[in-house]
């Protein structure tokens, strides 16, 4: 049997998560592999109905970065973001996902190494949890 690798969708900013992320590509600072980063333009943006479908679709484990707040190149974007996924982790145990298989971080751009330990703690924390029970009942 081989060794148990979470799906890790990661919704990150444009601005500042996903500059994080290049940062510290160029740095050399690894992260898990398991991550599939999708770059949005603001956390803002993020409708629960995006993190639903991720955990409907098989994602063990989904990570929003987004820009410190009062960083926002969307003025509040982030603050939007934040309230909407306080409700959408009420939603999830209703669906049967743990909530704890929905993280939001705030990670500026210059934040390359603060990247890199969000990404593997958020991968250890899954990884832990093991995989998302949810997906095995489903039928697709």
């Amino acid at each position: 049997m081989s060794e148990y690798k979470p799906k890790i969708v990661a919704l990150v900013c444009n601005w500042c998560t996903y500059t994080a992320a290049d940062l510290a590509g160029t740095s050399r600072l690894s992260y898990p592999a398991e991550i599939r980063m999708i770059r949005l333009m603001c956390t803002g943006m993020i409708d629960q109905k995006y993190i639903l479908k991720a955990f409907l679709d098989g994602a063990d484990g989904v990570f929003i970065g987004g820009c410190h707040p009062g960083d926002c190149h969307y003025i509040d974007g982030n603050i939007k973001a934040e309230k909407r996924i306080g409700g959408t982790r009420n939603l999830l145990s209703q669906f049967g996902f743990e909530p704890d298989r929905l993280a939001l971080q705030w990670i500026g751009a210059s934040e390359g190494p603060e990247f890199q330990h969000n990404m593997t703690a958020f991968v250890e924390r899954i990884t832990a949890l093991g995989p998302s029970q949810v997906a095995d009942r489903m039928i697709l």
